[in-house]
């Protein structure tokens, strides 16, 4: 068999284990990573694209990977609301808060090199802190939408290494 038929076996089989385990498409954003997170951490894969990315022993959990050096969680794309004490409950209530657990991941190509989980109460004290000023920010930006992110620092001081 060469490379090319190889690799188009195993996306083909991926495709189909997927499918055949209600674990939805793979190759649809970082599915393949979401679904390769819960098996490696032993966690139910969910079954839907959004809200939870799987679930531990305490109910729904998000996961965050990078291939970067250093390991950090990067929340992007979080919807603004009108008013800040409406983005703190949109915050604590659908998006951060209301996962117990966050899990952090640092992938060196397919293999995990570290993780750490964090309370999700911790996270969303983080992303208050930082979201505070960006969103009172009267500077105009391309994408209107809030980010920060955890860093390696924040998870060795408030999260529990793993791996």
């Amino acid at each position: 068999m060469t490379p090319e038929q190889e690799y188009i076996q195993c996306f083909e089989r991926m495709h189909e284990l997927c499918k055949d385990n209600d674990w939805g498409d793979p190759f649809s954003y970082n599915r393949a990573k979401e679904i390769y997170t819960a098996l490696f951490l032993n966690h139910q894969v969910s079954t839907k694209f959004s809200g939870a990315d799987g679930y531990d022993s305490d109910g729904e959990c998000e996961y965050k990977s990078t291939t970067t050096k250093s390991i950090n969680g990067t929340y992007n794309g979080i919807s603004v609301q009108d008013t800040w004490d409406e983005q703190v409950k949109y915050l604590k209530e659908e998006k951060i808060g209301k996962y117990r657990n966050h899990y952090f991941l640092r992938f060196d190509g397919p293999f995990v090199a570290e993780a750490y989980v964090m309370e999700g109460t911790k996270v969303l004290e983080i992303a208050l802190e930082k979201l505070y000023s960006r969103y009172h920010s009267k500077q105009k930006r391309k994408d209107p939408r809030l980010g920060f992110s955890v860093t390696k620092s924040e998870l060795e001081k408030y999260g529990r290494k793993i791996k």
